[in-house]
């Protein structure tokens, strides 16, 4: 925005301006700094100079002291006057000559203040009161300090007025800052050259304003960079350029101004510089911006041309994009230049590079023209090429290319032919079923899609209007032709249309408004409704009806008339759709309150339900469309429906505490043996059996108090349902059933559950229980024996089904218990459910299976101690009668040892046997056998002894008296 740019500049004049007083105040700092402490000082005589001046010239003494100071100090201004005339200015820019002059007057100042110093002035009073030869000497050498410092000063004086003007020119944010200065710079280098007395010459203000004319150029070097120009954005660099060549010709201009102003006061010296020094470059320097401005100017025209509108009229991007790499080639040259642009002595270097660029140009002109005229022979759109002719004719682009644009409107016609056919053969084509827009009725929307593609065809020859030449030509009247043609039958079609529904509206309409509110449908629409049969309701306002409010809402936007009746169902639709919004969610409740009733409860609920239906009943009988009572009937309906839900959420409440007993019934483990007393210690088969049936017995209690609390709660839903408490309601009869069979279906599953999975626990591989193995001669046997293993087995598994005999039947139609009834020969019988679920086959299957599973383990077991038998002449034999026998034969003691071994071996081998056997689920425990038969080995074994001690002792007699006897003899 303009106002935003002024507050931009004046921003940044007033950054500039605070950086060039805080450089200037630093300057002075240091010149002070310089003053004060002096670049040369002056050597002080080493004696007292106090006293009378004569007193102190008519010693010789002193005066030759103060002689030599005197000559010392005429050497010290010599040197340094001579020092400041050799010095030159530290630059090339205008800011340096002002520095030049400071540094002087900074110098030569103190060198004059210390002439002035008390002790100096009496110094030289005392040399001329003495008549010295020196006092010749000394008058041109002040006077020439004095000259030299009062020249520095002034023209410090003067230049400083215009210092603020070079420090623009030198550090001013933009070119903005320098064109405003250089008007006011001139004007200030007027005024020193009309009151300095040393810048009115021409051999000082031409040298000044020489080095301003090389700052402004150097400025233009630095920021007209044309390694970096041409990747600018191209505004922006244009701008540059431009503003680049406008401060070099204003230099000139304002110098120009200044001087026919100084000519046209008549009272000062005129201006007669040299301008090949003051304006040759800069005049160069502003040729070649003003070249570089033409450059940017061309990539702009060119890319004005082949920009977006070009490619999406033409549709070959591909081939645009490849011209305009040849336009960012174009620069090519000059970023990559090998020589410095804005140098006088490279002129011909740069004429070369601008013929070159100018020749390419006109090439890529050529190709442009070419392509051009290819492109409008298969134009995608009139419309976007019309545009796009009407923008070239307006916008700045290439000459050439613009004329040959402007002859391009024919083919734009040819286009609009084409595009008219395209449109009317879609017509055409999609007259019976026309696309429509998502909630577009089927009239209106055909009408909307009429009047799109007449839109399409009318927006592009309203835009040819804007020439009206185009028309004007005979290409242009046939196409016009073509047009009201085209635009001629989409009106008829739109105008059948519109009757065909005002008529259809008229007929159908008032019969859709006098239908029911909701159609019902069930298998038997005459007999009273159960919910077993279900009665569905479904709403009835029929899409034809929310197909004629649309169809009014969209053609009275259209512009058409609809009848009133129309008209004012349309204006009621928010109404209709609450109603049905309302209806439906009703309808929405009921079912799925429904759907969660089994077939018992709809049985048992049938009265309820009856009561409701008959609250939907004027739904479907009395009320319409046009009915005032619709919202009062809804909510009536919410209020039955609610009512009859409190209900059923009752019932399925206590529904859930009678499952959840049975549940409980149907979890509970009818075996639960005992744990293991240790890794190799089980419990005996005795007491395996009795700790199950302990736990059973517990468990039953249990299973029998959560049976017994069933009827309650049906009782608890018939007081609910018909509201008494008997617990034998007729109308409950068939929950009362449903229940019974549910308690029957547990108990079965209960029983089959158990007696399956203790099964699989007989013929697991974890042994359960144990049993002893005994020797009872001349028998190997199982204590307990396998038949009372076999009848432990049975009746642990009959007593698992008669757990049922507690569970009494309820009498027929109620949910009391049955009394005991008398039976034959006055036996009391309990009606249980034992009777029914016995006779299961699958239970009678498993409770047959597990005793033979049983007893198939058992005989293996027998088998396996069938080894044992070879150890069966320890105790079978009688051993006194064996002793004796083996004794009569008077074995030798070879076969005493025979045997001992033989005994002693098997007391041995024994005992290395397995003492542990597991078969399934029962576990052998070998140890007791093992260890009798190992006494019955020793038992042998200690027989033997003794017959052999009794054998050895009657020999050992013998030879003793056979001993005795040889004695005797000898």
């Amino acid at each position: 925005m303009p106002g935003e740019t002024v507050e931009y500049h004046s921003i940044q004049l007033i950054r500039d301006e605070f950086l060039m007083n805080v450089q200037k105040f630093a300057s002075n700092i240091q010149r002070t700094m310089q003053q004060l402490e002096g670049e040369i000082k002056l050597e002080m005589p080493t004696i007292s100079v106090e006293g009378e001046v004569s007193d102190l010239a008519a010693d010789p003494e002193t005066v030759d002291i103060l002689e030599q100071c005197v000559i010392n100090w005429l050497n010290q201004i010599s040197i340094a006057v001579e020092g400041q005339l050799k010095k030159t200015p530290q630059g090339k820019g205008p800011l340096a000559e002002i520095e030049f002059w400071r540094e002087r007057n900074a110098t030569l100042s103190a060198l004059h203040e210390q002439t002035k110093l008390p002790i100096v002035r009496k110094v030289l009073d005392v040399i001329k009161e003495s008549d010295s030869m020196l006092v010749a000497n000394l008058q041109p050498v002040f006077t020439e300090l004095f000259k030299l410092h009062t020249e520095a000063s002034d023209n410090v004086r003067f230049l400083s007025t215009v210092e603020r003007y070079f420090k623009n020119i030198t550090h001013g944010s933009g070119f903005h800052v320098v064109l405003d200065t250089i008007p006011a710079m001139m004007s200030a280098l007027r005024m020193v050259w009309i009151i300095s007395r040393h810048y009115n010459k021409d051999e000082r203000m031409i040298p000044l304003m020489e080095r301003i004319a090389w700052e402004i150029a150097e400025r233009v070097c630095r920021v007209v960079n044309l390694r970096t120009l041409f990747k600018e954005n191209r505004a922006s660099a244009q701008n540059k350029t431009l503003d680049a060549r406008n401060t070099l010709k204003l230099w000139k201009k304002a110098y120009f101004d200044t001087r026919a102003k100084i000519e046209a006061s008549g009272r000062e010296a005129r201006w007669e510089f040299d301008r090949k020094r003051l304006f040759e470059r800069t005049d160069y320097m502003a040729t070649i911006c003003q070249d570089l401005s033409d450059i940017l100017q061309v990539l702009e025209e060119f890319y004005n041309i082949f920009g977006p509108e070009l490619k999406a009229v033409t549709g070959d991007p591909k081939r645009i994009d490849d011209v305009l790499c040849r336009v960012d080639g174009l620069v090519t040259p000059m970023e990559n230049l090998t020589f410095d642009p804005f140098s006088i002595k490279s002129s011909q270097f740069w004429k070369y590079v601008m013929d070159e660029f100018k020749i390419e140009v006109l090439v890529i002109e050529k190709e442009a023209k070419h392509f051009i005229d290819e492109s409008f022979k298969t134009l995608r759109s009139a419309e976007a090429a019309f545009d796009m002719l009407l923008k070239f004719k307006h916008i700045r682009s290439r000459e050439a290319v613009n004329r040959q644009m402007m002859m391009k409107f024919n083919d734009i016609l040819a286009q609009y032919c084409k595009e008219i056919d395209i449109i009317n053969k879609i017509f055409v084509q999609n007259l019976e079923n026309p696309p429509l827009y998502k909630n577009h009725p089927p009239v209106a929307g055909a009408i909307y899609w009429e009047r799109s593609l007449f839109f399409r065809i009318k927006h592009t020859i309203l835009r040819f209007q804007e020439v009206q030449e185009i028309l004007d030509s005979d290409r242009g009247q046939e196409v016009k032709q073509k047009y009201l043609e085209v635009g001629k039958t989409m009106k008829e079609y739109e105008d059948r249309k519109y009757e065909q529904w005002m008529e259809a509206t008229e007929q159908v309409l008032p019969a859709l408004m006098k239908k029911s509110l909701l159609t019902k449908s069930s298998t038997a629409a005459e007999e009273p409704l159960t919910l077993e049969r279900g009665a569905v309701f479904a709403i009835n306002f029929s899409p034809a009806l929310r197909e004629i409010i649309n169809e009014t809402k969209y053609l009275e936007q259209l512009g058409f008339t609809v009848p009133e009746l129309a008209r004012n169902v349309a204006l009621q639709e928010d109404k209709f759709l609450r109603y049905t919004d309302g209806i439906q969610r009703m309808l929405d409740h009921y079912h799925t309150l429904i759907g969660t009733l089994n077939e018992a409860e709809s049985v048992l609920l049938n009265d309820h339900s009856q009561e409701l239906l008959r609250v939907f009943r004027s739904g479907y009988k009395r009320l319409n469309w046009n009915s005032l009572g619709i919202g009062d009937y809804i909510t009536g309906c919410k209020q039955a429906i609610g009512k009859f839900e409190s209900l059923v959420h009752q019932i399925h409440k206590n529904a859930d505490d009678i499952s959840s007993r049975l549940t409980l019934i149907e979890a509970i483990n009818l075996f639960k043996y005992p744990a293991a007393k240790s890794e190799e210690e089980l419990p005996g088969v005795k007491e395996f059996f009795e700790h199950i049936e302990r736990e059973r017995a517990r468990d039953v209690d249990h299973m029998v108090r959560w049976y017994l609390a069933i009827g309650p709660l049906l009782t608890k839903v018939e007081g609910l349902v018909v509201h008494t408490n008997t617990g034998k309601a007729p109308r409950l009869a068939s929950y009362y059933e449903y229940w019974e069979k549910k308690i029957y279906e547990v108990l079965t599953k209960l029983i089959l559950k158990n007696l399956q999975s203790f099964n699989s626990l007989i013929l697991g591989n974890v042994p359960l229980f144990q049993t002893e193995t005994i020797l009872t001669a001349p028998e190997i046997i199982l204590h307990p024996n396998t038949n009372e293993i076999d009848k432990m087995c049975f009746h642990c598994v009959r007593n698992c089904v008669e757990i049922t005999k507690h569970f009494v039947r309820w009498m027929n139609g109620s949910c009391i218990e049955c009394p005991p009834q008398k039976g034959e020969e006055e036996e009391v019988v309990i009606i249980n459910f034992y009777n029914d679920i016995s006779l299961n086959p699958q239970i009678i299957e498993q409770a047959v299976m597990i005793p033979q599973n049983v007893h198939r383990i058992l005989i293996n077991l027998m088998k396996y101690l069938q080894k044992w038998k070879r150890y069966r002449p320890l105790w079978k034999l009688d051993k006194a009668i064996v002793m004796e026998k083996f004794a009569s034969k008077k074995p030798p003691c070879v076969a005493y040892d025979e045997k001992l071994q033989f005994y002693s071996k098997i007391a041995y081998e024994v005992m290395r046997h397995p003492l542990i056997k597991d078969e399934h689920c029962i576990r052998l425990q070998l140890g007791h056998l093992a260890n009798t038969v190992q006494e019955n080995a020793k038992s042998w074994v200690i027989s033997l002894g003794k017959l052999l001690n009794e054998s050895a002792k009657e020999e050992l007699y013998s030879l003793h008296e056979e001993m005795e006897v040889l004695n005797r003899c000898v």
